[in-house]
């Protein structure tokens, strides 16, 4: 008998979390008989649509993704009382570790704490028997990793680079302010809502450097990445020395997501550790022009002295099928070309040693983000196509909600990562 079964075999209501409380007994414990925890948006309005822990007022609508090394199931789901779509994320704690577990609590008690419009909102977060239900907002756009498979296979233009990563940044410079280091920066773990609103996900790698009230300059705490995640983690934490690392690691990782999005690939992707490893420690700072990075693929673009930006994707696969957009905002020309303040920005980022990365206080004023217009949040709706906000198909809701019975989907299939 696992140590969640003395508590779930008795109980099929909702349970919920609150961050105040710390149980002396386990993680498994603490997870599934927590009292209440409602965690709120900004918006009075948008708060009294969300506080909801009965289950029967989520209707699941389709799965749109795994996560947390795909014990999470993400689905996009409707509040039936107000009809509003939102975001469920659903994990069974049975399945988890010790440490996994220590993950999500840390993770929800976090988020409680966070107040930033470029930081995914965690609304509510309750258990239903040993599965733990996390409601977010539905973000149409889903993931700018979604975006690039689905419209920018070939990576998208400076102009939706700057957007997505300045709102990436912000959010991120809002939690190093407080303290912690994100550790796991990359594309899926940035969504972009249906106005154009861009937020950070991906909390549950979080690590808070203030520890008995003090903040400490280095943190010596590796967990066991999954391999998904190695590719944009940065020399010092794949190291894993007495030197430790700090909050400039995510800026590492900001420079290969955005080599990410402009290229349509993941750089070291296909390299193993090891090698991985020796090509961060004693190559130069890498830029989406080094095929080196892409070692299954060839190099389509070059250099533009002239600081041209480039086209946007042309052809995309979606799940209904291949479809081509004739628009002039998603056609991509043959090569592609970047300017030298973007190509700047990465080669800053990706700096071997962090001290010479910038803070992302710092990055937030580099030339590559001077064109950005913090109060014209809609600007980024004119380089996207229009937002999904159906789904294609629906699942029957279960009254009440019993656990899914249909087999997960490979990791790498997945359209939102969490």
């Amino acid at each position: 008998m696992s140590l969640l079964d003395c508590f779930c075999t008795s109980r099929t209501q909702v349970e919920s979390l609150r961050p105040e409380k710390q149980s002396e007994t386990s993680t498994h414990q603490n997870l599934v008989d927590e009292p209440t925890l409602s965690l709120l948006p900004s918006s009075t309005r948008a708060s009294e649509v969300i506080c909801s822990t009965n289950v029967s007022h989520y209707e699941l609508q389709v799965e749109i993704g795994r996560g947390f090394d795909n014990l999470t199931s993400v689905h996009l789901a409707r509040h039936t009382p107000t009809g509003t779509l939102v975001t469920i994320k659903i994990t069974n704690l049975e399945n988890c570790t010790e440490e996994r577990l220590k993950a999500l609590q840390k993770a929800v008690i976090l988020s409680h704490f966070f107040r930033h419009p470029n930081i995914t909102t965690y609304w509510t977060v309750f258990t239903v028997g040993s599965w733990l239900w996390v409601i977010s907002p539905f973000m149409a756009y889903g993931s700018a990793s979604q975006l690039l498979r689905t419209y920018f296979p070939e990576g998208m233009s400076e102009t939706l680079i700057r957007n997505i990563l300045f709102g990436a940044v912000r959010g991120l410079n809002y939690l190093h302010q407080n303290g912690c280091i994100h550790r796991s920066i990359k594309a899926s773990h940035i969504l972009i809502s249906g106005d154009g609103l861009v937020t950070l996900s991906g909390l549950f790698h979080l690590h808070s450097l203030v520890k008995h009230g003090q903040r400490h300059r280095a943190v010596y705490d590796f967990p066991q990445f999954s391999t998904s995640v190695q590719p944009w983690l940065s020399p010092e934490l794949l190291r894993q020395d007495l030197h430790g690392y700090n909050v400039k690691s995510d800026i590492y990782s900001v420079g290969i997501t955005a080599c990410e999005l402009a290229s349509g690939q993941v750089p070291f992707q296909d390299m193993h550790r090891t090698q991985m490893l020796l090509q961060k420690l004693k190559g130069p700072p890498y830029s989406p022009l080094d095929a080196s990075i892409f070692p299954q693929s060839e190099s389509r673009m070059k250099n533009s002295r002239s600081g041209v930006d480039s086209g946007i994707g042309e052809s995309v696969h979606v799940s209904s099928g291949t479809r081509t957009v004739n628009s002039d905002r998603l056609q991509t020309p043959s090569s592609k070309t970047f300017s030298p303040a973007f190509l700047s920005l990465i080669q800053l980022c990706l700096q071997q040693d962090p001290e010479k990365r910038p803070s992302a206080s710092s990055l937030l004023s580099h030339v590559f983000f001077k064109q950005m217009k913090e109060e014209n949040q809609s600007s980024i709706l004119s380089l996207l196509p229009p937002p999904c906000h159906k789904p294609s198909i629906s699942l029957s809701p279960a009254s009440p909600w019993t656990e899914p019975e249909c087999d997960f989907p490979d990791e790498k299939d997945l359209n939102w990562e969490f």
